[in-house]
């Protein structure tokens, strides 16, 4: 098995999925390089492209005016934005990984860090649409990308990590349950800050 995976094999991803999960399979891929070599640059896009897109114009959220905000105040959004990202990605490969163990599932951590890579990897990509910060269009654009990430999710699954297609099928539901139940949550989180005071002024 081969203890390294390129750069080049995960972009892949993008047009031969399967090819590139067959290929994942046959390896044995340390965590921290995925991480470093890969994931890391791809959950700093969406970060990077919402500071360019909100500086620039403005977050336009259905009100007259777009909402500008400070240089400061942008930054420290696009960075708790990231450390968000980077919770999400590093606990969702920790939970696909514990729950391995119950489908009985291979449970090397490099292939559950780039699994999840490769998963997301068409959201980091779709985010450029954050460079034209209107919250209708961003949602058009997010919507079809993320059902294309959730059959990545579904059709990876049982490939990379060696498991018959129906316990992939019920292990990539209780992935998908964990991720609605965290993005609820940071919902809840964010609008529960920021009507305290702690980010943008929306009047309410």
């Amino acid at each position: 098995m081969s203890n390294t995976i390129s750069p080049a094999l995960l972009f892949k991803s993008i047009i031969q999925p399967k090819a590139v999960f067959e290929s994942l399979a046959d390896s044995e891929p340390a965590p921290v390089k995925i991480f470093t070599r890969y994931s890391m640059w791809l959950l700093m896009l969406p970060p990077l492209f919402s500071w360019i897109g909100a500086y620039s114009f403005g977050w336009r959220l259905g009100a007259d005016e777009p909402l500008q905000l400070t240089t400061t105040t942008l930054t420290v959004i696009s960075l708790g934005y990231f450390l968000t990202l980077l919770f999400g990605f590093v606990t969702t490969a920790i939970i696909s990984r514990w729950m391995a163990v119950t489908y009985g599932a291979n449970t090397n951590p490099g292939l559950h860090a780039a699994l999840i890579t490769i998963v997301g990897q068409p959201l980091a990509l779709a985010s450029a649409a954050h460079l034209f910060p209107d919250v209708f269009f961003n949602l058009i654009v997010m919507i079809p990308v993320t059902i294309w990430s959730m059959y990545l999710l579904y059709t990876g699954i049982p490939i990379v990590l060696s498991i018959p297609p129906e316990r992939g099928m019920l292990m990539a539901s209780s992935l998908v349950g964990w991720l609605l139940v965290a993005v609820v949550s940071l919902l809840g989180l964010t609008v529960g800050l920021w009507t305290t005071g702690f980010g943008p002024l929306l009047g309410v």
